[in-house]
């Protein structure tokens, strides 16, 4: 009985199965994502061209993009392209975005207020969530049907058959009635997913706290401004640094919509300029460094925005401790 109760057990340690089972996302996101992302760095230091791909030319391609060369801004030079479609990206995605966020906030409130009673919420939730599934090709050519700038546009063509216009609208070839339509179109793509997640953060808050603030006398308004949407903060903070994040990187919809082969320059974001440059021209130094400007001002602004969504009493609180 000594010797059996003396006995070491041998401990089984299951700590190896759960890195078995985790080991192939990293091992596709080591693939897919860091080996790219080092190897644009990589790249963003050498000479542009296909003619001399290996030779190392130290930060000329930032300072090209930047700055210009020697300093000197120049109409057609790559600086002014490169700052121009930096100008282009933050343009389009503000403008969707304060459609997008206002549109989800009022059906996500007006979905959520019991005192309506709204029947068939979850036919109407699917219906808004669609656009979010469709490809974007499919939607910029649909667009392009629609806002075609010949008169075989359709909304062209129906605005000529009533006589209300005399000539055909150049819905594409216009700066800003482009970029409107952008706009319009990535808030449509998109404010189906942002009033899901809104209205999960709606549900999420106690109904015990409306029931007290509607005994105390709270106007809905009141309510609104003073409970919901300080509760819906952290909600908010996702929101915004994930549509930056996707507005920064805008694509799609930008480059397919024109006619002929050429992009409009309103319509041509960072994203388009990198794919430019390194499918087009071949400038590849141009479009690593391109690349890697664009994902130190998504890192900033992303760490600036989280910064907000921090408890600002958290280092009184752990200094009194």
């Amino acid at each position: 009985m000594q010797a059996a109760t003396g006995r070491r057990h041998k401990m089984i340690s299951y700590a190896k199965y759960g890195y078995i089972f985790i080991a192939p996302f990293f091992i596709v996101y080591t693939f897919f994502m860091i080996y790219p992302l080092f190897n644009t760095l990589l790249l963003s230091f050498k000479q542009n061209g296909s003619e001399h791909p290996e030779v190392w030319v130290g930060l000329q391609n930032y300072q090209y993009l930047l700055f210009g060369e020697e300093g000197n801004f120049a109409a057609n030079s790559v600086q002014s392209k490169f700052w121009s479609s930096l100008g282009n990206t933050f343009i389009l995605w503000a403008g969707n975005f304060v459609v997008q966020i206002i549109l989800s906030l009022l059906l996500a409130v007006w979905f959520s207020d019991a005192r309506i009673k709204i029947k068939g919420t979850g036919f109407f939730k699917v219906v808004m969530y669609l656009p979010n599934i469709i490809t974007a090709a499919s939607v910029a050519g649909m667009f392009m049907m629609l806002f075609g700038n010949s008169k075989y546009g359709v909304i062209n063509s129906m605005l000529l058959n009533l006589q209300a216009i005399l000539e055909p609208i150049p819905f594409i070839n216009d700066v800003w009635i482009s970029r409107i339509l952008v706009m319009l179109i990535q808030s449509w793509m998109w404010y189906g997913n942002t009033m899901l997640l809104l209205l999960s953060g709606i549900f999420g808050i106690d109904p015990s706290i409306y029931e007290a603030a509607e005994i105390d006398g709270s106007s809905g308004a009141n309510t609104f401004f003073r409970i919901t949407m300080p509760i819906l903060k952290p909600i908010f903070i996702y929101v915004f640094i994930t549509s930056m994040i996707g507005g920064l990187q805008m694509f799609d919809i930008p480059y397919l919509l024109h006619e002929g082969t050429a992009v409009r320059p309103a319509l041509k974001t960072a994203a388009v300029f990198i794919y430019e440059n390194f499918h087009q021209v071949y400038n590849y130094g141009y479009s690593a460094a391109a690349s890697m400007i664009l994902f130190v001002i998504t890192a900033v602004l992303g760490m600036i925005v989280f910064r907000f969504n921090a408890d600002s009493t958290s280092a009184k609180k752990r200094k009194a401790k």
